[in-house]
């Protein structure tokens, strides 16, 4: 495997696991929201991480894996130091 797969299934991994935990304090934080959604919530955004991570780490061209990471910083960023 090359190493510029490694470095950016590592990243988007970690972007994407930031990226859940803020989906699920979102859900958490509306009105009425019940555990089983945030649960749920969780076991989505998990899912949709693990098949993206896959998909890096495996076949995607290396313009479409680091436009994924790009976007996700971006993303991290912009969810966590916005207040």
């Amino acid at each position: 495997m090359e190493t510029w797969r490694i470095v950016a299934t590592c990243l988007f991994a970690g972007g994407g696991l930031v990226m859940v935990l803020v989906a699920m304090a979102q859900v958490r934080d509306r009105k009425h929201s019940e555990r089983r959604a945030v649960r749920q919530a969780g076991l989505i955004g998990l899912v949709v991480v693990a098949i993206v991570t896959a998909s890096i780490a495996l076949w995607l061209p290396s313009v479409v894996a680091w436009a994924l990471v790009a976007a996700t910083l971006f993303a991290v960023l912009f969810l966590t130091m916005v207040d």
